[in-house]
């Protein structure tokens, strides 16, 4: 592949990702919802998980454990999930939403799913399974090659 169509890609992944980010967090901003997007993915993987370690927590969000206990405790703080330390082994905690948490996901999550809409507007179910194929197919490369 041509170096210069790589680079470009790259510069189109990031400036993507980036609006997105931005267009999300100004549509929290305007419903009153005190959250980031990369807060909201916390939310939404215990909405799903109900109680899990911080580590699969970090697993299933794609986000490194530093990052996940940041944002667990600025959660905690704001009383939107609850952590536990475990009986058996007191190095792992277990992370839940509490009711409020479950409530700020239950209102954040039709904004969020309107902002997708958004993103998704002109393109049809082929154009969603091509990029998901080539998303993954990258995803995959770079996991195949991970520096040892």
């Amino acid at each position: 592949m041509d170096l210069s169509k790589t680079k470009r890609f790259g510069v189109h992944l990031d400036v993507t990702l980036k609006l997105i980010k931005q267009d999300l967090l100004k549509r929290f901003r305007q419903n009153n919802i005190d959250l980031t997007p990369e807060q909201w993915t916390i939310i939404s993987e215990l909405a799903d998980q109900e109680t899990i370690y911080q580590r699969e927590l970090a697993a299933g969000t794609f986000k490194d454990a530093p990052t996940v206990s940041r944002i667990v405790e600025l959660l905690v703080n704001r009383g939107y999930i609850s952590r536990k330390a475990d009986k058996l082994d007191r190095r792992k905690f277990l992370v839940s939403l509490t009711k409020k948490g479950r409530d700020i996901y239950e209102k954040s999550s039709p904004i969020l799913y309107d902002a997708r809409t958004l993103g998704w507007k002109g393109l049809n179910n082929q154009d969603y399974k091509d990029l998901t194929r080539i998303l993954n197919k990258i995803s995959s490369n770079i996991s195949n090659d991970e520096i040892s």
